[in-house]
Parts: structure tokens; C-alpha cells; sequence
């Protein structure tokens, strides 16, 4: 399986309440309250950084868990996210939007 590369949605609202970050798809107005660490990834998703390298150094540094199964709940996360069209996932690096 090759890399996986995300960016979030720049049209997306997103806002910290407390240690929860709030997001609302805009294609099915669903509302997702992410823990600190489905924050983490979405906020380090860049497009451009594969997502094994984001969770290593954005997870697994902040929070007490294996990469094996870290990787495994990120990409669960992530696929669940795109659904809603609140991240794009890729297998090549994804150019920025622009404005």
C-alpha cells in the first residue's frame, strides 16, 4: 500500500471549543467534535507531508501510542473525514488551494 496524503478543506468551518475541535461539512452539514488527537492530524494536514510521517511526528510524539496502531486509527479517521468532504485524500501530494 503507498502513502496517503491530506489536506483539509479550506472552505470548511472549524473551531476549538475547550480541547475539541469542532468541524462542519459543508456538502451534508454534518458536525464533527475531533478529540485533541483527530485535531492533531487535521490540523498538520498539509498536503504534502505523508500521513505516516504526520502521525509519527504529530501523534506518536504528543500522545502515548504505537505508530503501527496509530497509523491504523488515522487512516479509519481520515477515510471517514473524506466521506464528508472535510479532508481530501490522495496517493501524491496535493497542491494547495487557491483563493
Amino acid at each position: 500500500m503507498g502513502e496517503k496524503y491530506i489536506a483539509s478543506v479550506s472552505s470548511i468551518a472549524a473551531r476549538f471549543l475547550g480541547d475539541e475541535l469542532v468541524v462542519m461539512s459543508a456538502t451534508d452539514s454534518a458536525i464533527f467534535s475531533l478529540n485533541p488527537c483527530a485535531a492533531a492530524i487535521w490540523e498538520a494536514a498539509d498536503g504534502v507531508t505523508p500521513l505516516s510521517e504526520l502521525v509519527e511526528k504529530s501523534i506518536c510524539t504528543q500522545f502515548d501510542i504505537g505508530l503501527e496502531q496509530a497509523l491504523a486509527d488515522a487512516e479509519q479517521l481520515v477515510s471517514e473525514l473524506a466521506e464528508h468532504g472535510i479532508l481530501v485524500v490522495s496517493d501524491h501530494p496535493i497542491a494547495p488551494e487557491t483563493k
